[in-house]
């Protein structure tokens, strides 16, 4: 059984799945190798809390609470973020797969997206200024009215998005990642 308010816990390999979690509070704990899959994790309020090597895959999450929460190799498959409460909200990722995840209109300055996989992700009209896309892959990943204003993506493999409809000033490309910028023109780019 899970408290209303929980502080300073760690779950190790807990399946919430059997548990009732929504509406409930967790401040600075750590879940290790712990399952959430299709878990109800609306209106939970998570602050300084830490995920490592949990499944999320499929949660219900409306009007959650993310503040200042890391997960690391966590599978976060069709994660909806944009639903989580905007007071407060910053989350980072070090190699977890987020395929199908949802950020659309999130303000996530400064996010780290460290390593994983971030294919057909919905990052439409986010603020991603300064945000850093590590050595992750993009395939997919949709970029609309979005800011990407000194943005990361030296590392980052397979994206592709149109300059016009996203707001990149200063953003930071290696020059094979450039073709994924131009892709809309049907270029073939060769190296010599």
């Amino acid at each position: 059984m899970i408290d209303i308010s929980n502080d300073e816990k760690t779950y190790k390999q807990v399946d919430f799945s059997q548990e009732t979690v929504a509406g409930k509070e967790f401040q600075s704990c750590r879940f290790v190798e712990c399952s959430f899959a299709n878990c109800d994790l609306s209106d939970c309020e998570f602050i300084e809390c830490k995920f490592e090597n949990c499944n999320l895959a499929m949660v219900q999450i409306a009007n959650t609470g993310m503040k200042d929460v890391q997960f690391k190799q966590c599978k976060l498959v069709g994660f909806d973020f944009s639903l989580c409460q905007n007071f407060l909200f910053e989350v980072a990722f070090d190699d977890c797969q987020l395929d199908y995840a949802l950020f659309t209109q999130k303000k996530m300055k400064k996010v780290q997206f460290r390593g994983g996989s971030l294919i057909q992700v919905d990052f439409s009209e986010c603020d991603l200024t300064e945000a850093v896309f590590d050595n992750c892959t993009l395939t997919g990943a949709t970029f609309f009215r979005t800011r990407l204003e000194k943005a990361d993506f030296r590392t980052a493999i397979d994206f592709s998005f149109d300059p016009d409809q996203n707001r990149m000033k200063k953003a930071r490309f290696s020059e094979i990642g450039l073709a994924g910028l131009l892709q809309k023109y049907d270029l073939r780019i060769e190296r010599n």
